[in-house]
């Protein structure tokens, strides 16, 4: 445990009850001070310039921009910025994600309370950190070789992937994203020659099917 300045935290989660939770957890840590919350992936990056946190506890699944684009500019604007993902899905393709993104640690909300602490002190220290059961699923979808077409997608590409198969609008998507509708267009277009698919329909009983959204 460190014995100088305390770890300043921003957390990010779109439910108010599940970061006062983050906040009772970490705040009890005598080496954590949560200075922030946000409730939203832009909320999180105006506090992140404004406030400097040492550590960010990052939701994925954010009304609006997803966390994934707030790591991405988080890292765009500060390099240096130690990003830890705290997140509901376990399956490793949204890891590899995180990952590609600029995150320095993942773990996920089904772990033990001490994860968390351990991962905020490890990711502080400048080091990463990934769930013991997530590392080791990574490493056999490696070693064997991941069948998922969806693991071939880049970080932008999986994220416009993820909101088709929600069921949003290019317009939406555009919006959301800060994107043009036709680039959003094209990145839909690419997606169904990649995945081989040929409507949103398609693309949702793929996600379906690698448990990216449930049924």
């Amino acid at each position: 445990m460190k014995t100088g300045p305390r770890t300043r935290v921003l957390l990010v989660d779109d439910h108010a009850v599940v970061r006062a939770g983050y906040r009772l957890l970490l705040q009890h840590e005598p080496d954590v001070e949560v200075v922030a919350e946000a409730e939203s992936a832009e909320s999180a990056c105006r506090q992140y310039a404004d406030l400097a946190p040492d550590v960010v506890v990052m939701d994925l699944t954010l009304p609006g921009m997803s966390g994934l684009e707030a790591i991405k500019r988080i890292r765009m604007r500060d390099p240096m910025a130690r990003i830890l993902v705290f997140s509901m899905h376990e399956e490793p393709m949204f890891v590899e994600q995180a990952l590609a993104a600029g995150a320095s640690g993942y773990v996920p909300k089904s772990s033990a309370p001490a994860a968390l602490v351990e991962a905020v002190r490890q990711v502080a220290a400048g080091g990463r950190y990934l769930d013991r059961a997530l590392e080791q699923r990574l490493a056999f979808d490696r070693v064997r070789g991941s069948d998922s077409p969806l693991m071939r997608l880049s970080t932008r590409e999986f994220e416009i992937f993820c909101l088709l198969a929600e069921g949003e609008s290019s317009a939406e998507i555009a919006r959301r994203l800060s994107l043009s509708p036709k680039t959003v267009a094209n990145y839909s277009t690419q997606l169904k020659s990649k995945l081989d698919v040929s409507s949103v329909a398609e693309f949702a009983r793929l996600a379906i099917r690698h448990r990216i959204i449930r049924a």
